[in-house]
């Protein structure tokens, strides 16, 4: 199969899963590194006819990641366009078992079943209520039906804005410092949020810095993700 992927998570999971299938992929998709394929824009502005011209046997897109008018372009085109939803883990683990095995045409891979062992063996830590920046200037956080909320809900923390009307909304500082949260949970992307530039903005609060990939792909990296996010939530708070 030729398969391009607008996607940088599956982008990541298709190249481990089934090496040799990607023949285009985003500007964005930095994993695995060294991934040698045509790159085709961004998530949001990719190159339809450049994606056209890999004459690809399947597209797999995200129905937050990419926009309506560019996926219905590619399908206008002629092109299999699988649209996928991920807002939940469960939704992660079954999406990328429809893209790869139905999608694709590959066995179900060793480090999809890892990854749900891994977090069928979570257990909360310790409770908090968090903010949960993903940009500044302006300030924007998780808000409701978030993947990233979810993974987070299970280790314990309780994202403030979650019952909020928008998914990603944007809040002043001062709101946000004024929201009742116990830690701030700072990820390094799709802002890179670093030990000198966020934890300043919320001086009455721990900062928890943690891995933006562990946190919002979902790919190989959810088999360490429980682990990884634990730890950093753990040293943070």
């Amino acid at each position: 199969m030729r398969v391009v992927s607008l996607v940088p998570s599956l982008t990541e999971a298709i190249a481990v899963s089934g090496p040799g299938l990607l023949v285009g992929a985003t500007d964005w998709c930095s994993h695995p590194p060294g991934l040698d394929v045509v790159r085709v824009k961004g998530t949001k502005n990719p190159d339809v006819a450049r994606v056209v011209e890999l004459a690809p046997d399947l597209v797999v897109a995200n129905e937050e990641e990419n926009r309506p008018a560019d996926l219905a372009a590619l399908g206008a085109a002629g092109l299999d366009v699988l649209v996928t939803e991920v807002r939940t883990l469960p939704q992660a683990f079954t999406e990328l078992e429809r893209v790869l095995v139905e999608g694709c045409k590959l066995a179900r891979p060793d480090w999809l079943d890892a990854a749900e062992r891994a977090w069928a063996g979570v257990r909360p830590g310790a409770e908090h209520r968090a903010v949960v920046p993903i940009w500044r200037r302006p300030w924007m956080v998780l808000g409701r039906d978030t993947f990233a909320g979810d993974l987070l809900a299970r280790l314990g923390v309780r994202n403030v804005y979650a019952d909020h009307a928008e998914r990603y909304p944007r809040i002043g500082i001062d709101e946000l410092n004024a929201a009742g949260a116990d830690l701030v949970v700072l990820p390094d992307e799709p802002y890179r949020f670093t030990p000198d530039d966020g934890p300043e903005a919320f001086p009455e609060l721990p900062a928890a810095l943690v891995d933006g990939r562990q946190l919002t792909w979902y790919g190989p990296s959810l088999a360490e993700a429980p682990a990884l996010l634990g730890a950093a939530l753990r040293a943070g708070a």
